[in-house]
Parts: C-alpha cells; sequence; structure tokens
C-alpha cells in the first residue's frame, strides 16, 4: 500500500479540506453547484483556482488570452473504452469543449483513444508530436506505458501532463485527477453506512481491487481499506477475501465467483467502480439475492450502476464530475504550453511518486458519494445520465420512489 499518497501544498479557494493520513486534499466546487469562485485577473495573466469550473465551462473563456500566447499543439491520449465508459462519453467531448472556449480551434488539439494498448498510445504520441503538439497530456493503462510516451515526448521538447492517473516513474511536471484516497475512503464508507441501513448482520465481506498495475487503484484501496480496518481487526466483520484486482469486468466476476463459491457466508462485496460491480450484481441476482441485503459499491456513477443503486442491489457511487476534471486539465496544458506556470490556486496538492519518492505538483478535485437520495442533484443536475435513461422501463417506480424525473 502507498503511504503519504497525497500532501496539500496550497488550497484553492473555498471549499473544506478532507484529510488523509499526510494532509489534505484540494477541494472542488462539487457536482451540483456552479463552482466555488470564478476566475480573477492579475495583470494580464488570468489566474483561476481548482474550484472554478462550472458545468457550462464558463471560466474556460477567461484563459483565451493565455491560448492565444500558446504555441504547437495539444494531444490527448486517452486509455480504453473497457474499464469504464466515462472516456467516450465524457472526457473526450468534455475536454474538446473546455479547448475550444478558451479560444482553441479544433486544429489545435487531437483526441485520441488508445484502446488498452501501450503501443497504441506510444503511436499515438508520436503522431501527435510528429504534428507539431508541444504538450501532451495522457492517461496511460500502466506505468510502462505512460513512462515510454513521456521519454519520447521528452527527448523531442515536448511536456506530458497527466490527466486522471499518475504514472509513476515519470516525473511528470503535472498530476490532473480527484482526490483518490478520498474516492476510496467514500466507497469505503458508503458500504459501512449500507451495511447499517440494509440491517446486515455479521458483515463477510469480499474486498476487490482495481488493477495491481494502476496507481489510482493502489490510491482507491489505501482509502477503504483503511475505513474498513478497524471493523475487520475488531472481529465486528469477517475479511472474507481479497482477490488479485482487474479493471476488466468479466475477469472481476470471475474472481467474485471465485470467492462466492469458497465462502457461501459472503453477504457484502466492496467494488472500487461501477463496471466491475455490473456483472457481479448481475450474478447475484441470478443467486436468488433480493434487493438491499447484499451491499455491493461502486464508482464512475455509470448508468447501469445508477440503475442498481435505485432498484437496491448497489450501495451508491463515488461520483466525479469530469467536466471540472477535463477543464483543469485543458486549463492546466493550455498553461505549460504559453510556458507560464499554472496558478497555485489551480494547482492545489501533490501526490507523492512512489517510484521516485518525490511529490508531483497536482490539481486534485474532489467527489461525492450519490445514493437514490441525491441523484436528482449531482448527476441529473449534470447531465451527467439523462433522467430519461435512468428511470427507463422497470426503473420507472423507482425513479418515482426518489423524486428523480
Amino acid at each position: 500500500m502507498l503511504t503519504a499518497a497525497l500532501a496539500l501544498t496550497a488550497c484553492g479557494g473555498g471549499g473544506s479540506n478532507k484529510s488523509t493520513s499526510s494532509g489534505g486534499s484540494g477541494s472542488s466546487g462539487g457536482s451540483g453547484s456552479s463552482g466555488g469562485s470564478s476566475a480573477t485577473t492579475t495583470g494580464s495573466a488570468p489566474s483561476i483556482s481548482a474550484t472554478s469550473f462550472d458545468r457550462n465551462f464558463t471560466v474556460m473563456a477567461e484563459l483565451k488570452s493565455i491560448a492565444a500566447k500558446g504555441k504547437g499543439k495539444i494531444g490527448v491520449i486517452l486509455p480504453d473504452t473497457t474499464s469504464s465508459a466515462r472516456y467516450t462519453e465524457f472526457d473526450q467531448p468534455y475536454l474538446a469543449k473546455a479547448f475550444e472556449a478558451a479560444g482553441l480551434s479544433s486544429s489545435d488539439f487531437t483526441i485520441q483513444n488508445a484502446q488498452g494498448s501501450d503501443a497504441t498510445a506510444l503511436t499515438d504520441a508520436e503522431g501527435d508530436i510528429t504534428n507539431g503538439a508541444s504538450v501532451l497530456l495522457i492517461d496511460p493503462e500502466d506505468p510502462a506505458g505512460g513512462t515510454a510516451i513521456t521519454k519520447y515526448a521528452n527527448a523531442h521538447g515536448v511536456q506530458v501532463i497527466d490527466y486522471d492517473r499518475l504514472t509513476l516513474g515519470s516525473n511528470a511536471p503535472y498530476y490532473i485527477s480527484f482526490n483518490n484516497v478520498e474516492v476510496g475512503k467514500l466507497i469505503g464508507q458508503g458500504l459501512v453506512s449500507c451495511v447499517s441501513a440494509w440491517n446486515v448482520s455479521h458483515p463477510d465481506v469480499v474486498v476487490m481491487k482495481g488493477s495491481p498495475t494502476d496507481n489510482n487503484a493502489t490510491l482507491f484501496a489505501q482509502g477503504y481499506e483503511g475505513v474498513l480496518s478497524s471493523y475487520f481487526s475488531s472481529g465486528q466483520w469477517k475479511d472474507a477475501a481479497n482477490p488479485a484486482g482487474t479493471w476488466t469486468p468479466s475477469v472481476a466476476l470471475t474472481e467474485f465467483q471465485q470467492a462466492y463459491t469458497a465462502n457461501k457466508g459472503i453477504n457484502a462485496a466492496l467494488v472500487p467502480n461501477d463496471e466491475n460491480a455490473a456483472p457481479i450484481v448481475a450474478y447475484l441476482k441470478t443467486q436468488g439475492i433480493k434487493p438491499q441485503t447484499f451491499p455491493v459499491t461502486g464508482q464512475d456513477a455509470t448508468l447501469v450502476g445508477l440503475q442498481n443503486i435505485i432498484s437496491g442491489y448497489q450501495c451508491g457511487t463515488a461520483y466525479k464530475p469530469i467536466y471540472e476534471e477535463a477543464q483543469a486539465a485543458a486549463a492546466t496544458a493550455l498553461y505549460v504550453r504559453a510556458g507560464e506556470t499554472p496558478p497555485s490556486s489551480l494547482v492545489n496538492g501533490t501526490t507523492e511518486d512512489t517510484t521516485l519518492n518525490k511529490p508531483i505538483k497536482s490539481v486534485l478535485l474532489t467527489p461525492e458519494w450519490v445514493t437514490p437520495q441525491k441523484m436528482e442533484s449531482t448527476v441529473i443536475a449534470d447531465n451527467f445520465v439523462p433522467a430519461s435513461q435512468l428511470c427507463a422501463g422497470q426503473y420507472a417506480a423507482d425513479c418515482q420512489k426518489y423524486g428523480i424525473h
């Protein structure tokens, strides 16, 4: 496990700072708000904070002078379309919208998806650099792939910013993400609340993980294991199984089935994202599990995850307003492209690179735990999932029950 994963260097704007083992995290404006603060201008250089970003992308227009000053293109390389639907449905269009709101044209940036291949990601990066990129935003599948891109880019005078997932050992100048230890804490706390609300006696828990090669998965686990450790050590709960971890839903299902077959007493599952939770929930239904009897957790607020929540098969989901992350990444890339140092109000924390034993300057945003009672004010208000889709068919009654429309 990682220790001292996050340390606050400068808090940007309002909001509360949630503590970790080594300090506080950055704070964001929250998914249901229009942003904690707006951009301010000092001299000719705008200064924005990590709480500036609203769902209308308003603040990005304040960066037009920075965008005009910059040279070269910005290349974005997203990881895949399997570990989460977010990359295609949200990251790609939100990043494009953020760049365009700041004054870039579509010819000034490219956004590609590596489809889970390190080789494809490197080829995409090489192509971007050949075509004039001066900055890359990358979200690699694993450290080896990210490091290969970074080495190639740096050798060609191109800066690389880590987006959503830190590439350990690459010595990136900046990292943009949500506070991933806090994400894990929300998942762990969500399971604790659900076990109580659903009256699960003698919790017998399988604790699952994301991919062992993904630093985010390690940070998530640090957060939720920190929450659950006292329940296990006191004997209140049983730590039934700890599979190796994956972001491939079919593999997650196999891991769960193996644990469940070996220990039929299992009656709760800590699952780190909705995509992995979905086949597990479907399997539990085939085993005759009834609603609000077998707590399962998740992350990313996918459509199927939200439907599993309102129908009583998933406790909640760690929601990360991606419009905030996309704008923060675009803003940071624009400053770097212009040869400017992003303001400390934006770069509001650090994340430990445990390979280099070095803190990496970071923009850290705040996630939110979403239950049925909070969907209307978060994912629906943010147009993250349309109510018409969420409430379709058999889920109409569930939406009516919770006032979702």
